[in-house]
C-alpha cells in the first residue's frame, strides 16, 4: 500500500525515504514539548535528554532526505554519488 492507502505501483526508490523522513519529524516534534513541560517541572536532566532525542530525530529525518536526494539524482543521471560532486545532466 502506498502512504494514502492505494495499492502502491512502481514504487518510487526514495519514497521509503521520505516517509521515514517524515516519521523522524513527527518524533522530533514531540520531544522539545516534553522537555519545556519537564523543564516547568524541574526536571533538568530529563528535559535535557528530551531535546537531545529531538536533535536526534532530526538528524535522523536530514539524513533520510538525503538519501531520497541520492536517489533521485541517481535515477537521473547524477553518477557522482558520494564524491560530493555535481552533475547538471537531464
Amino acid at each position: 500500500m502506498s502512504y494514502d492507502g492505494r495499492p502502491a505501483r512502481n514504487k518510487h526508490p526514495a519514497t521509503d525515504n521520505h516517509e521515514n523522513a517524515a516519521d523522524q519529524h513527527d518524533n522530533a516534534a514531540k520531544h522539545p514539548r516534553e522537555a519545556a513541560k519537564n523543564y516547568e517541572e524541574g526536571k533538568h536532566e530529563t528535559a535535557a535528554h528530551h531535546a537531545h532525542t529531538a536533535h536526534g530525530h532530526a538528524a535522523n529525518a536530514r539524513n533520510e532526505a538525503t538519501e531520497a536526494s541520492r536517489k533521485h539524482a541517481q535515477e537521473h543521471g547524477g553518477g557522482q554519488q558520494g564524491s560530493g560532486g555535481t552533475s547538471n545532466k537531464r
